[in-house]
């Protein structure tokens, strides 16, 4: 199991009704799209297929997902998926948690190469989800192969024209300082947005977007919030980050895209917007990161 998927497992219910995925909510009138999720990542004690996913995405009204690498192989798998599936579109990278377990700089050039491989495919719309974690990850060797691993997905971002989707946590004033000295992608996304109001301001001023997942609506996040309110809406995507961050009142069950619309209702209802006006607003925002999921099919 890789570290991504090792570290990130946050569900520790008990009772299995907590396991299991939660119903279909009601469909959205105007569609839109889950710009993070991790369909490879199987959850809760009945499991959902890909079919599965996409059949329910389809019952809510939801217009498509970026399924999101975090490993070679799992990279490999979302631009395979993303190549047939319509519904889908790919993003590849060696996630910061990742980078340091590979035995050498070398091994891991060589892992990176291949990701630069992928970016050359059509339907790979974002190189992601790279960035600093200073969280899970430790010690002077391994932060420097996280650094060098970051810097090399901005600049396969930036030489095949494709957005950036940056995994940040606890780890906010580097991962701006590097954006500022090797220069940003023109299209950057703070990935699960999770800095305060300093960062927000940071992120309007450059032009770089902000996802929120279901984590917006947890009582804790009042700054999560504030940021939201304080960018402007053409800079706001919305994502699950699935199976992870469920949104309330499902927080400790497995999430899925199908869910999007909990976590649409409540920044809707925080903006004092109708639902079809912001989903209207984030399809524009999110077409205008990735593009249009119609082109690049086999």
């Amino acid at each position: 199991m890789s570290e991504f998927a090792r570290t990130r497992n946050s569900y520790d219910g008990s009772e299995k009704a907590k396991r299991l995925y939660p119903a279909l909510p009601e469909p959205l009138e105007v569609g839109t799209y889950d710009n993070h999720t991790h369909l490879e990542i199987a959850d809760g004690d009945e499991p959902l297929s890909v079919a599965q996913h996409i059949e329910m995405m389809r019952q809510v009204n939801m217009l498509g997902a970026v399924q999101v690498g975090v490993t070679l192989e799992s990279s490999k798998y979302s631009a395979e998926l993303a190549a047939r599936e319509p519904m889908l579109l790919a993003a590849v990278a060696i996630h910061p948690n990742e980078a340091p377990l590979y035995g050498s700089l070398k091994e891991l050039d060589d892992a990176i190469l291949e990701i630069a491989d992928l970016a050359k495919l059509q339907r790979v719309r974002a190189v992601g989800e790279t960035g600093l974690d200073y969280f899970r990850t430790q010690g002077d060797e391994a932060l420097s192969m996280q650094q060098h691993s970051f810097e090399q997905h901005i600049a396969i971002a930036k030489e095949f024209d494709l957005a950036l989707q940056i995994h940040d946590r606890d780890a906010h004033a580097d991962v701006v300082a590097t954006l500022l000295r090797v220069g940003a992608p023109e299209r950057t996304v703070f990935h699960c947005y999770s800095g305060d109001l300093e960062l927000a301001q940071i992120c309007k001023e450059n032009g770089w977007f902000l996802s929120f997942a279901g984590n917006v609506t947890f009582k804790k996040n009042q700054h999560l919030r504030d940021s939201l309110l304080a960018v402007d809406p053409s800079q706001l995507l919305i994502e699950t980050d699935a199976p992870f961050l469920t949104p309330e009142p499902l927080r400790g069950r497995p999430n899925a895209p199908y869910l999007v619309p909990h976590t649409l209702r409540f920044i809707a209802a925080l903006m004092q917007w109708s639902d079809n006006d912001l989903a209207l607003q984030l399809n524009r925002n999110t077409e205008n990161v990735y593009g249009s999921w119609a082109e690049g099919l086999s």
